[in-house]
């Protein structure tokens, strides 16, 4: 004989099949509504994490370059969304025999522009100096849901940093 908590034979202590399916619809409901604005969260986190790698690479130069004494220059090819670092050496830009010397590419879903003082006609860089000054620059990355973040150095001694769009409108 089953009894329940109090002992009572007529008391269960389980769910019925019709509460089970029940609380299911429910779920399922708020699921429904929930997955629309949850939709674009993966395509936003893609925007982030390339800027968050992108910062990560520019601290690496600028610490790499005090450290060697050697100009380090951040490279980026907006037309191939792609970005990379060389060294100076003997003269000649060098691609890193390291991990921080491959090709970084930006997911297919963001665009990528830099900004720089200087005008010229090749590939545009910011170039690290051994005495932790840096080119002033700004690249900013834009998704496909419109959001946007820039890596930005608003001057030649401070650290890049990720600046939101109404604070880099006002440097």
């Amino acid at each position: 004989m089953i009894t329940g908590p109090r002992g009572n034979p007529t008391e269960r202590s389980a769910f019925t099949l019709l509460e089970l399916i029940l609380v299911m619809v429910l779920i399922s409901v708020l699921l429904g509504v929930a997955a629309p604005s949850l939709r674009g969260f993966h395509g936003a986190r893609r925007t982030a994490d390339a800027a968050a790698r992108m910062l990560s690479l520019t601290h690496y130069a600028r610490s790499q370059a005090i450290a060697q004494g050697t100009v380090y220059r951040l490279n980026v090819d907006t037309g191939e969304k792609a970005y990379w670092l060389t060294a100076q050496i003997g003269g000649a830009y060098v691609e890193l025999d390291n991990e921080f010397g491959r090709r970084f590419a930006l997911p297919e879903t963001v665009d990528v522009a830099i900004s720089t003082p200087w005008a010229g006609d090749q590939s545009p860089y910011v170039q690290f100096y051994p005495s932790g000054r840096c080119d002033e620059a700004a690249v900013r990355l834009v998704g496909l849901q419109g959001e946007a973040y820039e890596v930005a150095s608003p001057s030649a001694t401070e650290s890049f940093r990720i600046i939101s769009l109404s604070e880099a409108d006002n440097l």
